[in-house]
């Protein structure tokens, strides 16, 4: 099976084509073509040709792919909506379907490839000096989360890794939260680990669910409200 995977929940633009096969155990990832650029202005200018990029190197087609894979966030409002529309326009383009997984989710199964093991925080930034965060056990599962908040508030006590963004993760072992390890190399979720997370219900054939971004937190901007005739112009036709 080929899937598309793009995510931008994170400052990075990333896009990457993968194989995805059953396993012995558990399912098999393999990429074929990634492309990840560090530009939190720059996901709508840069994740369309960043998938076509993909698709060349990986000596594809689109219609040669069977799925798409997206990261539904959390993560900031602009970043998140341009990855989620690009992914449901393209899987309509080729009437393929789109699945949208957590993108903590995704981090953390980025991070176990990298060698994360035991219980894992996962943190990403969530501007406002606030930061995105989930707890995984051993086993991978999601004990906690995904929550916004101060990045210093977040329990890492008992971790053996923490992965994520650098700033919100000094910030969390500034507060005195220790971990067995920071895993540098690991700041955002790649494409293998949005597959991965996906992987049961893309062999399975599962239809998949509408697509929600996980915002966590209300827009900062509102549409103005009409404000209230003033009490001096009773009586005046407007």
């Amino acid at each position: 099976m080929l899937v598309l995977a793009v995510d931008t929940s994170t400052p990075f633009v990333t896009a990457g084509v993968c194989r995805l096969v059953p396993g012995d155990r558990v399912p098999q990832v393999d990429a074929l073509a990634t492309r990840v650029t560090e530009d939190a202005r720059a996901h709508a200018e840069l994740l369309t040709p960043h998938i076509l990029e993909c698709l060349t190197a990986a000596g594809l087609t689109p219609r040669e792919l069977d799925a798409v894979v997206v990261g539904i966030g959390p993560g900031p409002f602009t970043g998140l909506r341009v990855g989620m529309a690009t992914a449901a326009a393209f899987a309509d383009a080729i009437s393929r379907p789109v699945h949208g997984v957590c993108s903590l989710d995704g981090l953390a199964a980025t991070a176990r490839a990298a060698g994360a093991t035991g219980d894992l925080v996962v943190v990403t930034d969530a501007r406002r000096r606030e930061a995105y965060h989930a707890r995984f056990s051993a086993d991978g599962a999601r004990t906690s989360g995904p929550m916004v908040g101060p990045a210093a508030g977040i329990d890492a006590d008992g971790v053996d890794h923490l992965v994520g963004d650098p700033v919100r993760l000094g910030e969390v072992t500034a507060a005195g939260h220790a971990a067995a390890g920071i895993l540098e190399a690991v700041t955002a979720p790649d494409p293998a680990g949005l597959v991965t997370v996906a992987a049961s219900d893309l062999l399975a054939g599962t239809a998949p669910a509408p697509l929600e971004p996980l915002y966590l937190r209300r827009p900062d901007a509102f549409p103005p409200r009409r404000a209230a005739p003033s009490t001096a112009l009773r009586g005046v036709r407007r």
